[in-house]
């Protein structure tokens, strides 16, 4: 079978990305082995291509982050030939082979079925960008957030995780400000549900004062750093910001005065190991609340011959939206 391989030069460390056949026998361990489909592209995609380094754990490794597809065989009472699965997180791609093979082998607890409403295209058209989106809006559902509050602003707006949280919340009812550094994509911003483009020069990557005008009801934020920082002091009293990406680096140069006086709270979303009725609900969610024809919009469909390019260009920001990878293209 076909397969995204990544190996390393041991004596230069420098890795090298190339599709070649792999035996099904070279799969590691798991209960479950499913025919992938599709997977998507993300940044850490980009990363265990283009740069190796502390994601992938051992060589020759195969990356992509998730995968849809259909069940080939299971020692899983659970699952069994011929289900629609869907897997994101679990280190997939990371620590584990992951999608950009025509075949995965995994454990069976890391999978959630298909919701109705889903096909492995669209599931894959939304994948994790699209589910760690969906888990950013039900933590603020959770904590009080509702579409007459105000304003809900999303940073990143152009990736995939921004993306998809536009037209979710868009969906729902929400008021949506979308923050991108690139004027071009004002027109796909606005047809995903976006009311409002804000100049990424607006939110600048200078904390100004501790505490701004209280304006945003709610953010989901997918690059954190200091935009983050700034965004908390904007935010209205008691409300919250879902905090799920680290593009803007892992630091926080923030005071702890919003926290204080206005009572801002700062969610962090972590996708990659949650409960199994947590997954499946974001599924069904994405399933419910994402509209399906607002996805074509901002799909790009790839091969795996194409990644080792695209790998390097999500990496250096030239990807916009979701780009979905035909596994049997």
């Amino acid at each position: 079978m076909r397969a995204l391989v990544v190996e390393k030069d041991e004596d230069s460390g420098k890795t090298r990305a190339a599709v070649k056949d792999i035996a099904e026998d070279d799969l590691p361990a798991g209960d479950v082995t499913v025919a992938v489909e599709y997977s998507t592209l993300n940044y850490k995609d980009g990363l265990c291509i283009g740069q190796g380094g502390g994601l992938v754990r051992s060589y020759p490794h195969v990356p992509g982050i998730d995968f849809s597809g259909t069940v080939e065989s299971s020692d899983d009472p659970r699952y069994a030939p011929g289900d629609k699965v869907v897997l994101t997180g679990w280190r997939v791609g990371e620590a584990h082979w992951g999608g950009y093979a025509e075949k995965a082998r995994v454990k069976a607890d890391w999978l959630v079925p298909l919701p109705e409403g889903l096909d492995t295209r669209m599931a894959m058209a939304v994948g994790t960008a699209g589910f760690t989106a969906m888990l950013g809006v039900m933590a603020l559902e959770d904590h009080g957030l509702e579409p007459e509050h105000g304003p809900v602003l999303v940073t990143g707006a152009s990736g995939g995780v921004g993306s998809v949280a536009i037209a979710i919340l868009a969906n729902l009812g929400y008021e949506v400000a979308a923050v991108t550094g690139r004027p071009d994509n004002e027109s796909y911003l606005r047809e995903l549900g976006a009311s409002t483009i804000v100049p990424r020069a607006e939110i600048a990557d200078t904390v100004k004062r501790p505490l701004e005008a209280e304006t945003w009801a709610g953010c989901i934020d997918a690059v954190g750093g200091a935009m983050l920082a700034r965004v908390l002091g904007q935010m209205k009293y008691g409300c919250s910001v879902a905090s799920v990406g680290l593009a803007g680096g892992a630091d926080l140069p923030a005071k702890v005065i919003p926290f204080l006086l206005r009572g801002v709270n700062l969610l962090g979303i972590d996708s990659v190991m949650k409960p199994y009725d947590t997954r499946l609900e974001a599924w069904r969610r994405v399933a419910r609340d994402l509209p399906m024809e607002n996805l074509e919009d901002m799909i790009e469909t790839a091969t795996l011959d194409a990644l080792p390019d695209l790998g390097a260009a999500i990496l250096e920001g030239r990807v916009k939206g979701r780009v979905l990878v035909d596994i049997r293209a």
